[in-house]
C-alpha cells in the first residue's frame, strides 16, 4: 500500500509505519461508542459545594499553594474564522444577515472598535467596515482569538491573552511566579510572543509577580492520515499522502511535557474582564482545594497499602464513593494481596476536578457515568459523536455540561510525574467528512483532551457557577453581558 516516498513521509512527520495502519483500521472498523450508564447529576456524580466547605477548600489550596509549581494550560491555537463567518459571507455576497445587523447596531460598545477606527472611518459604507474588521485593516479573520480585543477598560482593551495574565496572576500564582502555557498554531508564535513583550511590565508591575510564558505548537507525530470514502489514502496531487491535525486530543502531548504539580486547563476565549472575574477566582480555589484533599487521601491509602497497614475495605469504600469508581463485582469480590492491587491500580492514576455548569443551551460535551474496559464505572466528560444514537436522550436529559474548566494533579505519592500517555483510551475519537481541492476526504480526530484522552484518570465533577463561563463562539457574543 505503501511506497518508500510514503514511508520516508510517513517517517518525516514523526510517525511509524505501524500507527499510520492502525489509523488505516479506524477507518474502516469506526469508534465504538461509549458504554455510557446514566447522566452525572448533582448528589449522583456531581459535587454542590456550599459556602463553608467553599471557603474550606480556598483556605486548603492556599495553603499548600506556595509550596507547588503551578501552571496554567491554555489550548490557544487555530485562526477565529468561524468567529467571523456571517461576517466572512457579508464581505463576499453583500447579503445581510443577523449578526452583521446587530454588529452593525452595537459597533461602538466592541472593544476593538477604537483600533478599527484608526484603519477605516466608522461612517463607512458597512460592507467596507466589515471587510476592515476581517480583511486589510484589523485582519481579525486570519488572527487567533488570543490576540483579538475582546474586553474594553479605561486604561484600554484588552486581549484574550492579556485576561489569562490577569486570571493568572489572582489563582495560579506560586512564591511570586506565575507559569502559563499556550499551544499556538506555528503561524501565531511570533504574534503572542511579540504581544508579551509588549505588556509584560505593565502586568508584573500591577499584580506584583514575574511572568513564566511558555508556548508549544500540536507536534506532527499526533496527526492522522487522511483518507478517501473507501478508506484508501487520501493522495494530493502530487501523489503525497495528507496529513491533518488530530483535534484537542492530540494536545496530551502538550500537556504531558509540562513539569508541574498542578495544571489548570481553560480555553483561550472562556475570560471575563476584571469587574467579572469574581466567581472565576473563587471557583479555581475551589476546584484546586478538593484536588489537594483528595489527593491527600490517595496518597494516604497508598502508603498504607504499601506498609501493609491499610484497611482494605476502607479504601474499597473510598474509591467506590469518594472517587466515584464503581468496581466491577469481580474486584470487590477479591481479598488479600489481590484486592490490595487492584485498589493499587486504582488509586495510582492522575487525578483531575472537573467544573461542571447548569445546562442552558449551550454546546459541548457532558458529565456521564460510563462503563470502561475493565468492567468498572467512573465518571467521563463525553461529546455527543461518543454517545450511541439509542442513547442520545441521556445528552438530551443532562442537567449539566462540560465548560472546560480542570484542575489537574500530576504526580504519583512519590513525585513522581505520571505519564499521561498511558492514561488514555485509543479506542475514541471520531471520524468526519471534510474536503481538499474540491475533493471529499474523511478525517479523523483522536480522543478530545478532556474526553478520550484523560478517560483512564480519577475523576470528578464539581457544580459551579454559570458566571464561570463566558465562551465566544460568535463575534456578537462580545455584546453579551459577561464580556461589557
Amino acid at each position: 500500500m505503501f511506497t518508500k516516498e510514503d514511508l520516508l513521509q510517513i517517517n518525516q512527520h514523526g510517525l511509524s509505519q505501524e500507527s499510520v495502519e492502525r489509523q488505516l483500521e479506524n477507518f474502516r472498523q469506526g469508534f465504538p461508542y461509549l458504554k455510557i450508564i446514566r447522566s452525572a447529576r448533582v448528589g449522583d456524580g456531581i459535587i454542590a459545594v456550599g459556602e463553608a466547605d467553599a471557603d474550606r477548600l480556598r483556605a486548603e489550596y492556599r495553603e499548600a499553594q506556595q509550596g507547588l509549581k503551578i501552571e496554567k494550560f491554555v489550548p490557544a491555537s487555530g485562526a477565529a474564522t468561524r468567529m467571523f463567518k456571517d461576517l466572512f459571507s457579508y464581505v463576499e455576497s453583500g447579503e445581510m444577515n443577523p449578526v452583521v445587523e446587530r454588529l452593525a447596531s452595537h459597533l461602538g460598545d466592541f472593544a476593538f472598535a477604537d483600533a478599527l477606527g484608526e484603519k477605516v472611518s466608522l461612517e463607512a459604507p458597512l460592507r467596507d467596515v466589515v471587510r476592515a474588521i476581517v480583511g486589510e485593516g484589523l485582519e481579525y479573520g486570519a488572527k487567533p482569538k488570543g490576540l483579538l480585543l475582546f474586553h474594553k477598560y479605561d486604561t484600554g482593551a484588552r486581549t484574550p491573552f492579556e485576561e489569562h495574565l490577569a486570571e493568572g496572576a489572582m489563582y495560579a500564582a506560586s512564591d511570586g511566579v506565575v507559569n502559563i502555557h499556550f499551544t499556538v498554531s506555528p503561524e501565531h508564535v511570533e504574534g503572542f510572543s511579540s504581544l508579551f513583550d509588549s505588556v509584560r511590565e505593565r502586568y508584573e508591575s500591577r499584580y506584583d509577580v514575574k511572568y513564566h510564558i511558555s508556548m508549544s505548537v500540536q507536534k506532527g507525530s499526533t496527526d492522522t492520515i487522511a483518507v478517501n470514502e473507501d478508506c484508501t489514502p487520501f493522495r494530493e496531487a502530487d501523489g503525497r499522502l495528507l496529513f491533518r491535525p488530530a483535534g484537542h486530543g492530540a494536545l496530551i502531548e502538550n500537556l504531558n511535557d509540562i513539569d508541574a504539580d498542578i495544571i489548570f486547563i481553560k480555553t483561550i476565549d472562556n475570560v471575563a474582564p476584571d469587574h467579572l472575574k469574581a466567581d472565576t477566582i473563587k471557583y479555581k480555589e475551589v476546584l484546586a482545594g478538593l484536588l489537594v484533599s483528595v489527593q491527600k487521601r490517595v496518597f494516604g491509602y497508598v502508603e498504607q497499602m504499601e506498609r501493609g497497614e491499610a484497611d482494605l475495605e476502607e479504601v474499597k469504600r473510598f474509591v467506590e464513593s469518594e472517587l466515584c469508581v464503581a468496581l466491577p463485582s469481580d474486584v470487590k469480590a477479591l481479598e488479600g494481596e489481590a484486592l490490595r492491587e487492584a485498589l493499587l491500580k486504582v488509586l495510582c492514576r492522575p487525578l483531575r476536578v472537573c467544573g461542571m455548569v447548569r445546562n442552558e443551551g449551550e454546546p459541548g460535551g457532558g458529565p456521564f457515568w460510563a462503563e470502561s474496559a475493565d468492567g468498572s464505572v467512573a465518571l467521563q466528560i463525553a461529546e455527543s459523536s461518543q454517545i450511541a444514537p439509542e442513547q442520545k436522550h441521556l445528552m438530551a436529559d443532562a442537567t449539566h455540561f462540560n465548560p472546560v474548566d480542570l484542575v489537574c494533579a500530576t504526580r504519583n505519592h512519590k513525585g513522581e510525574k505520571y505519564d499521561f500517555r498511558e492514561f488514555t483510551d485509543p479506542a475514541t475519537g471520531f471520524i468526519s467528512s471534510k474536503s481538499k481541492s474540491g475533493r471529499t476526504l474523511l478525517a479523523q480526530e483522536l480522543p478530545g483532551l478532556w474526553n478520550g484522552a484523560m478517560s483512564n484518570w480519577n475523576t470528578l465533577f464539581v457544580e459551579v457557577p454559570i458566571s464561570t463561563f463566558s465562551p465566544v463562539k460568535v463575534v456578537t457574543d462580545l455584546l453579551r453581558r459577561e464580556h461589557q
